[in-house]
């Protein structure tokens, strides 16, 4: 009887618990603040609730207020990112070799682990000459149009692949790849190759080569990419230099993954 009595409380709490994540997960595309409209638009929530949610979440520490009817995310988050052992392993074994290819490459340097639907960016390095790109630590993109993401692809599994698929497979840029088929050929060409390439299919003027990280059991854990100008990246000389970093990454994190 007492557990019966319980129950509507836990639902209504955990309720509450979703609905504050969802306005954390409206910030997801990389947004650096959002008015409570767009949070409200972006939850399908009502204003009073996301109001309300905000205050808790502000007090918790998880958001504050950027400006007047402002939110951003806050640091504890940021804080609390870091204390995941299995990503800040992989973020420290794989600094070392990131910064080694950064120096051969001169341009953007990622590792990035799979997140749903997405490529989930753990690390950058850059340099001076290296062109500006969207990517940042933390940011997510579609898998199906980053070279990353279709690293995951092509090694990760059917599984993975017919998740993404049916999801969608949303036009970034004219050359995005939309259409299932041509996705498939584009990934057997990856296998092929032992890298996966991207070319402005989801920034103009932006191209990426990208390689697997392999763990204990050959699985795919992980991808590093070097990203530059379309017009000049040299993936063909390139590709030799990033599957050697993938490949000492694999070496050194086979152990522990």
């Amino acid at each position: 009887m007492g557990a019966e009595n319980e129950r509507p409380d836990a639902t209504r709490n955990r309720s509450v618990l979703a609905r504050g994540l969802s306005v954390l997960d409206a910030f997801t595309d990389g947004t650096a603040e959002l008015s409570l409209a767009e949070l409200a638009a972006r939850t399908g929530l009502p204003k009073p609730t996301v109001h309300r949610l905000l205050g808790d979440l502000v007090e918790w520490g998880a958001v504050e207020r950027s400006g007047p009817g402002h939110y951003r995310l806050a640091t504890k988050l940021f804080r609390l990112g870091q204390l995941v052992p299995r990503q800040r392993v992989l973020r420290e074994a794989a600094l070392p070799h990131l910064e080694h290819l950064q120096r051969i490459s001169g341009e953007n340097v990622h590792v990035a682990v799979p997140d749903n639907v997405y490529t989930l960016f753990l690390e950058k390095v850059t340099g001076g000459r290296a062109m500006a790109v969207r990517s940042r630590v933390g940011s997510r993109m579609p898998t199906h149009c980053t070279a990353t993401g279709k690293v995951f692809l092509a090694w990760g599994g059917q599984d993975r692949l017919r998740r993404v698929v049916e999801a969608g497979l949303p036009r970034i840029t004219p050359r995005t790849i939309v259409l299932p088929g041509l996705l498939h050929r584009d990934l057997e060409r990856t296998v092929e190759r032992g890298v996966a390439v991207s070319r402005e299919e989801v920034e103009h003027g932006v191209a990426a080569v990208a390689a697997p990280v392999l763990g204990s059991g050959g699985r795919v854990i992980a991808a590093v990419s070097v990203t530059g100008r379309a017009q000049t990246l040299d993936v063909d000389r390139l590709s030799d230099a990033v599957r050697g970093a993938a490949s000492s990454m694999s070496t050194t994190l086979s152990a522990g993954f």
